[in-house]
């Protein structure tokens, strides 16, 4: 049998305890840590290691700042190639900064991506962000200033003590959020935004529609009405709403023409939306609540004898089915008609189906009876 001599055993004991490729706790305790938050269809990552105040014992506060992590930009770290060296803005690995769409930090316009995240600290100043394009370098080691996707200086505040270095988002909206790197007796906020978050869902509707979604009304429907709601791809909204009213499909009904009518109305298309709106109103699916409250819309746009047309139109085609003397009353009363809608109101009142139409109706005939508009 072989045995090792002295050189090849001392050789074998100086290989590190574990190689590259066996997993091991991290270096210094800095565990990997990971904060995602959506802005709408936007997703933000923050990918960090985590430091923490105290170590092996020793008690670093007020240590940390402008000492373990230096103020300003070094000249070198002791390592790698970087001659104008950024924090890293954690431990060990980069830190990164990935979102699935554009977005701006600070109102900067920052293109979607995987970004290594860097500080320059400040002492009596604006701190720097820097969003470096080189994601995958270890730290600061490698930083260099022709990478920069953008830099943008934000103020540091004074924060309530974390023991370990995070990242959290404090604040966040539909289309903005507040993130903040905190640690110890420090909070670094940042602003991000999304300019256009109505047209990313109008972008996912469109695409959503060609597949197997497009399989039924309501989806074209609903995506017709997001458009129309918030203003935009109006002619996106008129070939959608044309789309879900498709009669050959069995498609066609109060609902779709409607929305279709408003399609019209929103691209100019004013007789057509007018020909269309007397198709719903007229179609077998129209529910005397559904004409009733097309009624009430008219109203609420001040016009009133429209209102009283509509509300009419619902005695003709639903006699007296709740809720048509209701509108009856509300028409009557909106063109200054008080002894008619007054007549109406007290039929109402009889149907009222439960508690709370009744007391609407009983305040509603008192104004009438003090000759009012049961309306204000």
């Amino acid at each position: 049998m072989r045995t090792l001599n002295a050189l090849a055993l001392a050789t074998l004991l100086a290989v590190p305890a574990f190689a590259q490729n066996l997993t091991a706790p991290p270096d210094g305790g800095n565990q990997r840590a990971t904060v995602t938050q959506n802005l709408g269809l936007v997703k933000v990552t923050i990918d960090y290691s985590s430091p923490r105040v105290h170590r092996s014992g020793e008690d670093r506060r007020g240590k940390i700042w402008g000492k373990l992590v230096p103020w300003g930009m070094q000249k070198t770290l002791g390592y790698g190639t970087c001659t104008e060296c950024p924090w890293r803005g954690g431990a060990n690995e980069n830190t990164t900064f990935t979102t699935s769409h554009d977005v701006k930090i600070e109102g900067q316009t920052l293109p979607a991506g995987s970004y290594g995240l860097h500080i320059v600290p400040m002492e009596n100043a604006d701190w720097t962000l820097i969003f470096s394009k080189d994601a995958g370098s270890w730290g600061s080691f490698w930083y260099e200033p022709s990478h920069d996707a953008l830099r943008v200086n934000v103020k540091p505040a004074k924060s309530e003590y974390h023991e370990w270095l995070t990242y959290e988002f404090p604040e966040h909206e539909l289309d903005k959020a507040t993130a903040a790197m905190m640690w110890e007796d420090v909070a670094l906020p940042f602003h991000i935004s999304v300019d256009n978050i109505d047209q990313l869902y109008i972008n996912s509707m469109r695409n959503e529609l060609h597949g197997a979604l497009g399989g039924n009304w309501q989806t074209w429907n609903d995506a017709a009405r997001y458009a129309l709601q918030h203003k935009v791809a109006l002619s996106d909204a008129l070939a959608w709403a044309t789309q879900g009213s498709r009669a050959d499909y069995g498609w066609e009904n109060y609902v779709t023409l409607s929305t279709l009518s408003m399609a019209q109305e929103a691209n100019g298309l004013t007789a057509d939306a007018a020909k269309t709106r007397a198709r719903a109103l007229a179609h077998p699916s129209a529910t005397a609540v559904d004409i009733h409250q097309y009624a009430r819309a008219l109203l609420a746009q001040g016009k009133k004898q429209e209102a009283l047309e509509a509300w009419q139109l619902n005695q003709k085609r639903y006699g007296d089915a709740w809720p048509v003397n209701v509108g009856l009353a509300r028409g009557n009363s909106a063109v200054g008609k008080y002894k008619e809608a007054l007549k109406y109101a007290k039929l109402a009142l009889a149907q009222a189906p439960d508690e709370g139409n009744r007391k609407v109706l009983q305040t509603g005939i008192e104004k009438l009876e003090a000759g009012k508009d049961m309306n204000q």
